[in-house]
């Protein structure tokens, strides 16, 4: 599994009125209907219900949050960048400026942990997000991340 098959170019955004947790799920809902067509108040609905069993905030201003979708045909993802970092609950209890949201199928189990460890394993390069804060243009956000990913595999 590779990032450019779960991440289209206009799937990457940058926030900047991004204010809270809730604002923040409902950003990345919106999101996902313009570039992958899942409906807007079942994103929502679905990354507030994964998240009300534990945050998805994961440490060092990073957020993974997920959810299954009915409806979807493979995972897909979401990048943001918030221009001023938010409240999440994450583990490490500091706010979050970079969230990338996967949407899964109700059935996509292995696939959906495979999507999950490889945004994780992508998004624990500290310098890798140095490079995201400092960057404002979303397909240069998006190059940033996909070409970390195949540096890696390299």
């Amino acid at each position: 599994m590779e990032l450019p098959m779960l991440l289209k170019p206009e799937a990457v955004r940058v926030l900047s009125g991004t204010t809270s947790k809730k604002r923040l799920m409902q950003e990345l809902g919106a999101i996902a209907e313009s570039a992958y067509g899942v409906p807007h108040a079942t994103a929502v609905e679905a990354l507030l219900e994964r998240e009300s069993l534990g945050p998805t905030g994961v440490g060092h201003g990073v957020a993974l949050p997920h959810a299954r979708i009915e409806g979807i045909d493979q995972v897909v993802g979401v990048l943001a960048l918030l221009e001023r970092p938010i409240d999440f609950d994450a583990v490490d209890r500091q706010p979050i400026d970079l969230a990338f949201a996967l949407f899964a199928p109700i059935d996509a189990g292995v696939e959906h942990l495979k999507a999950l460890a490889l945004v994780s394993r992508t998004l624990r390069d500290a310098s890798l997000c140095a490079k995201l804060r400092s960057n404002s243009d979303p397909m240069t956000l998006y190059t940033i991340v996909t070409e970390a990913q195949a540096a890696q595999a390299a």
